[in-house]
């Protein structure tokens, strides 16, 4: 137990750290650089290039090790900045010979200009081979007694240092780059999906809704009949309101809160679970509008499908709904069978079932989204997805979705 607090107070306390301005973050590590430099046991123990003779610390040296340190705090936040304060302190900690370990704050600035510096980054790596160059030159006129080797090595140090935060910049910029494409990625995919939920709501509601109206049209001398058909309307009206609205309840941010969480509950549109009149209820609808079906549903539906119940919703209701506009009149049969693995489903017409092409007449339009949908709806769940005329005539919508594993169905 303490083990585990413990892990939950660092995790915590590493967020909290996270947050803090990076200059906080980077103050520590400048005040640690600037008082470890003032240890006379540490004194002529830094980086030395030149070839100076040692000096002892004076107040010029104060202000080198300052300049060479306090800067680190803005390395971040400002990198050219902080890399011309250390630059120049460490100019004048070589050419004066104290040699102090603030020098490091030299190194640790051009890693950080390297890793951090957005703009002017060539010209910043001109202007410090330039200030090298002329650094070089000084030693000599001092009598420095490195060799030309010395100042290559050293040279190449630096430029292998800045390499070394080139590199991090790099790898940051490609990780955001990543991080951006998936989030546009998951993106688009959620876009497809609610466009494929709505295309199943309006579509098959919107096209019963025609075909009742077109009907209606015709009985007008059949009151008893029109008032029926005219209810019919009304009702799918209402179902795809419902439908709308609870898809729409799923694109809000306060979903599931407050008092409008329960704005078309059942309704199953988005929800991962098909309306609780499930199949018969979309054989019914169907009905009214005229259209003969034919419905058999086989086995039990087991407890927990995940969403292959709603994905054999679907192909059931596209199916329908072509056949309302490709077929209206001829006979449909539509069988379901509950198994162990899997649900099976399939949807036969007598007529000849969508174009071939995906397009539609122009009486009923369409995308010819609704097939193709369908079949990456299932392809997602590993199952099986066919459509296309029938041996004999008509037309055939056959699909096989698996259910999870112990899922249970008889």
């Amino acid at each position: 137990m303490i083990s585990l607090r413990r892990r939950v107070g660092l995790r915590r306390g590493a967020e909290l750290w996270r947050r803090l301005d990076p200059t906080v973050r980077d103050l520590p590590l400048a005040l640690l650089l600037l008082a470890t430099s003032f240890v006379p046991a540490l004194h002529s123990h830094g980086t030395q290039l030149g070839g100076l003779p040692h000096r002892s610390f004076d107040a010029l040296a104060v202000a080198a090790v300052a300049l060479e340190s306090l800067p680190l705090a803005v390395r971040r936040r400002w990198p050219l900045v902080c890399l011309a304060l250390a630059s120049l302190g460490f100019v004048a900690d070589q050419l004066r010979g104290y040699h102090s370990l603030a020098g490091t704050g030299f190194s640790v600035a051009l890693l950080s200009a390297g890793a951090h510096l957005g703009r002017h980054r060539r010209v910043t790596v001109l202007v410090l081979s330039t200030a090298y160059a002329a650094l070089v030159f000084a030693f000599d006129r001092l009598g420095g007694t490195e060799g030309l080797d010395g100042y290559a090595t050293f040279y190449l140090a630096t430029a292998f240092v800045w390499g070394i935060g080139a590199w991090l910049r790099s790898t940051r910029a490609a990780e955001a780059e990543r991080r951006r494409r998936v989030a546009e990625e998951t993106r688009a995919a959620e876009r497809a999906r609610i466009a494929a939920e709505l295309h199943d709501v309006v579509t098959h509601h919107v096209t019963a809704m025609v075909v009742q109206t077109e009907a209606a049209r015709c009985l007008t001398a059949a009151p008893d009949r029109l008032d029926q058909s005219l209810a019919s309307v009304t009702d799918t009206g209402r179902r795809a309101l419902t439908d709308l609205r609870h898809l729409l309840d799923l694109l809000n941010p306060g979903h599931g809160t407050g008092d409008g969480s329960g704005v078309g509950a059942g309704s199953g549109a988005g929800s991962g679970e098909p309306p609780v009149d499930g199949f018969l209820g979309l054989v019914e609808q169907t009905r009214r509008a005229g259209h003969p079906v034919d419905f058999t549903e086989e086995g039990t539906p087991a407890e927990s499908t995940g969403s292959a119940e709603l994905v054999a919703y679907r192909v059931v209701q596209e199916a329908l709904t072509n056949a309302l506009k490709y077929a209206d009149g001829d006979r449909t049969s539509v069988r379901v069978r509950h198994g162990a693995r899997d649900i099976a489903v399939e949807v036969h017409t007598d007529g000849s079932g969508p174009p071939r092409n995906g397009t539609t007449g122009a009486a009923t339009g369409g995308s010819g989204r609704g097939l193709a949908g369908l079949r990456e709806r299932v392809s997602v769940l590993d199952g099986d997805f066919s459509a296309g005329p029938r041996t004999g005539g008509g037309f055939v919508v056959r699909a096989r979705i698996p259910v999870p594993t112990g899922g249970g169905a008889s």
